[in-house]
């Protein structure tokens, strides 16, 4: 893509009102807008990442056995009267039309899912199976802050997993915390990120959280360097050693949540009466399990804990190009040539190259590079050509290396 027809800009200062590391970042690169407090427009540069890193999820999904779909955002108050929620769950947003029916905004997607599964479950033989959806949630956060991490509106990958008995559940679930590290390893956010001991709250003794380790973060840990879980602080009461090896000398941390896992047993079968047939056609309560990781927090997440002083730094995976191909302005039209001619051969190797053609100073396509934080930086000048190379720079080591034309094309397709 050429930057000069990119319609969003970067900008020169951070915008005033924000504080997060992350929202001050996407904004000046033309990453995201703020629409007002917790709502964000995701622009072609920051679409180009939050896509990636939903593709990324989606091929860890299904080869977890995950079937997608898409699910509504508009939710009949019943479903939500079925399970008690309705007047229970304090940020849910509620709507009302011109007939006075009233409808919920979804924050999650429990009182849908099951519903749905009903109609497709009657007997032993249709279990087990999960479905997923990537969807955008409400809730009503009264004090929206730290940019896209904490929002009003977001989108969420949810999972839920129906089983005909607890020792299937524990099985999936068990599983799901692999298909889940695996997820944040390929994300960037693997080394930091830690299974995470959390209250289950009415559904069973623990939920599961994964926690990237961030100054950040609202949350505090307590990570065991042994077996590499943590403890979240709010059962930290009850649970002074690592649930996982026993041992005490948990050090503590600040993190963001980036992603959970509940066992929800019949928490939601129970209302909707969702059961099946055994064998011997007895009626069963299907229990169930539900995965959820915050596209938006991931995003964020990788800016705070990579992103530095000159601007943002992505991991390969999820960059929105792999190549900012920066043009040196010229008089000369063989720099121009010479520029198209590497897009071009690049383009066809199939690399994702932003192509900086604009009319503007050396040194301002330079900070302006490092502020978008493409993972390679390759400059096509006079000087280049006349040695026959080009110079590329590695953003996130700042290494700067001078290439010839196959050595830049075989760097771009091996990584």
């Amino acid at each position: 893509m050429k930057q000069s027809q990119l319609f969003t800009k970067a900008r020169k200062e951070a915008p005033a009102d924000e504080v997060a590391k992350n929202a001050k970042l996407l904004i000046r690169a033309g990453f995201v807008d703020k629409l007002q407090a917790g709502v964000y427009t995701y622009l072609p540069l920051g679409l180009r990442v939050l896509k990636n890193i939903e593709n990324i999820i989606r091929e860890e999904m299904n080869k977890a056995g995950g079937q997608e779909i898409l699910m509504p955002s508009l939710h009949p108050k019943e479903l939500w009267q079925t399970t008690g929620r309705w007047d229970t769950m304090d940020d849910l947003y509620k709507v009302s039309d011109a007939s006075g029916r009233e409808n919920a905004l979804g924050p999650t997607h429990e009182e849908i899912v099951v519903p749905l599964a009903k109609q497709f479950i009657s007997s032993y033989r249709d279990l087990p199976f999960a479905t997923y959806q990537f969807q955008n949630k409400f809730r009503m956060e009264l004090r929206a802050k730290s940019g896209i991490l904490r929002g009003r509106e977001f989108i969420m990958k949810d999972m839920y997993s129906f089983h005909r008995d607890e020792a299937d559940l524990a099985a999936y679930y068990e599983m799901m915390k692999g298909v889940y590290a695996r997820v944040f390893e390929r994300v960037g956010l693997g080394e930091r990120t830690y299974l995470t001991f959390a209250s289950g709250g009415s559904f069973s003794k623990y939920s599961h959280e994964f926690q990237t380790v961030t100054p950040a973060g609202e949350d505090t840990i307590y990570v065991c360097d042994a077996c590499r879980v943590a403890v979240n602080k709010e059962i930290i009461a009850d649970q002074d050693t690592c649930p996982s090896c026993g041992k005490s000398d948990l050090r503590e941390e600040t993190a963001i949540e980036v992603g959970n896992i509940f066992d929800l047993k019949s928490r939601f079968s129970n209302p909707f009466k969702l059961t099946y047939k055994d064998e011997e056609g007895k009626d069963q309560t299907v229990v169930m399990g539900c995965y959820g990781i915050g596209l938006g927090r991931i995003l964020g997440t990788v800016v705070e804990v990579l992103g530095d002083d000159n601007g943002l730094v992505w991991p390969q995976a999820i960059a929105p190009f792999a190549v900012h191909l920066v043009e040196i302005s010229s008089a000369d039209a063989s720099v121009r040539d010479g520029a198209e001619k590497l897009y071009n051969d690049l383009t066809q190797e199939g690399v994702q190259v932003l192509w900086d053609d604009r009319e503007a100073r050396a040194g301002e396509k330079f900070a302006e590079s490092d502020l978008i934080g493409i993972p390679l930086r390759v400059v096509v000048s006079e000087k280049t050509l006349a040695a026959g190379t080009f110079e590329a720079k590695n953003r996130a080591t700042g290494e700067v290396s001078m290439v010839d034309r196959a050595e830049l094309i075989n760097m771009c397709t091996t990584q």
